[in-house]
């Protein structure tokens, strides 16, 4: 799993080499010649021959038949038809499913089909009512809804399209022109389910605006600014290929949980916290990694008043501050609903819960569903006594100091925080996530997809409005300087550059200025048809993020993501890196499929980066932590080559 995922197959003419019956195709794993070995010990299938040997091959055999086209030219949108079996064990392999088979795109609002005829001559417009979308339907085999959900994947030097469509398909296309066609109707398809028009010049604007068209045709985006974002090392054709995860990745730590873990809090101090189901274990930071010591904060429920209303059950999220001396601790009010009407203040020192505090805005009780430190090193301020809150429609900072200087009673009602800043926006923002810089701007995420940008002198209105590329972001996060976010959605990532040049010439961040129309076209990370097939259908990406630097002029290393029991990791200046081979031969938006993958026996429940001062000197990175319900581990991320 990682690295470029190619999994070439043989060429189109090649069963002519088969007995009769026999429909095993070879295919190629990326750059890797060895077996992998993930964390949970499970081998992965050796790979049978290089790119250059496969190539070579493919040339032989064309001038041996002749060129495909002429085999078949009365059918129309002919192609052969792979599927994937065996998973990722030594027995995994492509088969020919179809030998000769066509394609079409239908639109129908039925996705099983069951009322139709299936006579191959089915119209590309079944349905013209307001519920119908497209759907890729190929031979008898394949009926899929189109949307990112497939996880399509091309390879333009082989005219071939990977997908996902309850198991993991491979098309490959007799011409070039084919192949063109197949991926221009895909994206057209795919831009009408998504948004309900059709894919024209005039709807790309409406969707995207005219600053932003760079999203909808990125060769016509200004992409300097990622060249010039690039590490001049990462240009050098051998260190462009991904190293493999058991050269780099070396396991520390690894231990049991006191209870189910529900979330991480990683301190950059001397200690960080795992926040089980009844309590909060106590972990020391370690070089490579964090290790237990043995102290168990119970939950003390006897310092809450009788009958409040705030609710509590296990925390869904804590949030160090006061130099990591105290804890927020944010329940959510029911399952399934994410938002709440106040937090708890824990005392790490004395594992008592000190505070009750409620949300209030002009004495009417509001719900908040995150909350977030002022900056990225804030939690290490000790006198730090606010922070950020958001909503739905609302984005805010609270105050936890009285404005009377009377200290609070928890006899008597709930402390209230003050509102000392922010807005409630009208109805529609759908405000979903959010994260700050170094300086305390902010990112904010939404159901819509879209990220706003806001300065720390305003949180009435963004500064910058990235448009949604159709998927709701579901968590966000943002470079200490400002330059870079990453927005997650369930089925890929979303990297944006901040940067542009203002009309004196100077270079900003979109935290601070209007971008106008010279912004740079996103780049997508995503996990190849397989590794997302393999992830298991109800398997969505959570919770990215950069490594964690505090310091002005330091940069993230890394970013990481989880998706099931994968954690997945990529080389944050490979992904910036224009001519890093993953990007060769794409259309549309740059993707990424450069990763390395740490699989677990169960589902992860987070996975984030040390602060960078745990680094050591043969691991330039600080250590991975990785939590899922029962078991932390720690891992070390070298820079051995």
């Amino acid at each position: 799993m990682g690295g470029a995922h190619s999994h070439d197959l043989v060429s189109d003419s090649d069963e002519e080499e088969y007995e009769e019956g026999n429909e095993e195709e070879h295919f190629q794993d990326s750059k890797d010649e060895t077996p992998e070995r993930s964390s949970s010990g499970r081998r992965r299938p050796k790979t049978p021959s290089s790119v250059d040997e496969v190539e070579a091959k493919l040339k032989a055999l064309k001038l041996k038949y002749g060129s495909a086209n002429t085999q078949h030219p009365s059918l129309k949108n002919a192609v052969k038809l792979y599927l994937h079996i065996g998973g990722n064990t030594p027995k995994a392999k492509w088969v020919t499913s179809e030998k000769l088979t066509s394609y079409s795109f239908v639109k129908t609002s039925n996705i099983d089909g069951q009322d139709e005829e299936e006579d191959g001559e089915e119209s590309e417009y079944e349905e013209a009512n307001g519920d119908a979308f497209w759907v890729l339907k190929v031979a008898n085999k394949v009926r899929v809804k189109v949307g990112v959900e497939m996880q399509l994947k091309t390879f333009g030097d082989q005219r071939r399209a990977d997908f996902v469509a309850k198991g993991v398909w491979a098309m490959k296309f007799f011409t070039d022109e084919e192949y063109r066609n197949f991926v221009t109707k895909f994206n057209d398809c795919l831009f009408e389910n998504t948004y309900g028009f059709e894919s024209n010049d005039a709807n790309k604007v409406k969707v995207y605006g005219k600053d932003f068209i760079g999203w909808a045709k990125p060769e016509a985006a200004d992409d300097s600014i990622w060249e010039d974002a690039e590490d001049a090392a990462l240009k050098s054709p051998q260190s462009a290929t991904p190293v493999r995860a058991n050269q780099d990745l070396r396991e520390e730590f690894e231990e049991a949980a006191n209870g189910g873990i529900q979330s991480l809090a990683l301190g950059a101090l001397d200690n960080s916290f795992l926040v089980g189901d009844s309590g909060i274990q106590v972990v020391k930071n370690f070089a490579h990694g964090i290790h237990g010591k043995g102290v168990f904060v119970n939950f003390d429920h006897g310092g809450q008043r009788s009958g409040s209303d705030l609710g509590y059950s296990t925390p869904k999220k804590a949030l160090l501050m006061r130099a990591e001396t105290n804890m927020l601790l944010m329940s959510p009010m029911t399952e399934g609903k994410p938002h709440t009407k106040g937090v708890h203040q824990l005392d790490i020192e004395t594992g008592k819960i000190v505070s009750e505090w409620r949300f209030e805005k002009d004495g009417t009780d509001i719900t908040m569903r995150d909350i977030t430190n002022d900056g990225k090193g804030a939690q290490l301020d000790p006198s730090g006594a606010t922070f950020l809150g958001l909503d739905d429609n609302r984005l805010c900072r609270w105050d936890m100091r009285d404005r009377n200087g009377i200290v609070q009673n928890l006899a008597n009602s709930a402390p209230v925080l003050n509102w000392t800043q922010g807005h409630q926006f009208s109805r529609g923002t759908n405000f979903q996530c959010f994260a700050t810089t170094g300086d305390g701007s902010i990112v904010v995420g939404s159901l819509d997809g879209k990220i706003r940008l806001y300065s720390t002198n305003s949180m009435r209105q963004a500064k910058t409005a990235f448009p949604g590329l159709g998927s709701p972001i579901t968590h966000v996060d943002v470079t200490f300087d400002g330059k870079w976010i990453l927005g997650t959605t369930d089925t890929y990532l979303i990297l944006i550059c901040t940067m542009f040049t203002d009309k004196d010439g100077k270079s900003k961040t979109g935290f601070n200025g209007r971008m106008g129309n010279r912004i740079a076209a996103p780049r997508l990370l995503k996990l190849t048809p397989l590794d997302s097939h393999l992830a298991g259908v109800n398997n969505k990406f959570r919770n990215a993020q950069f490594s964690w630097v505090t310091e002005n002029g330091k940069q993230e290393r890394h970013l990481v993501a989880t998706v099931g029991k994968f954690s997945v990791i990529w080389n944050f200046q490979q992904v910036k890196n224009g001519s890093h081979e993953c990007y060769h031969n794409q259309e549309g938006l740059k993707s990424c499929y450069c990763y390395k993958i740490v699989l677990k026996d169960d589902s992860i429940v987070d996975s984030r980066f040390m602060h960078d001062k745990f680094a050591v000197t043969d691991s330039p990175e600080a250590p991975l932590v990785i939590a899922t319900n029962q078991k932390v581990s720690s891992f070390s991320i070298s820079s051995r080559r």
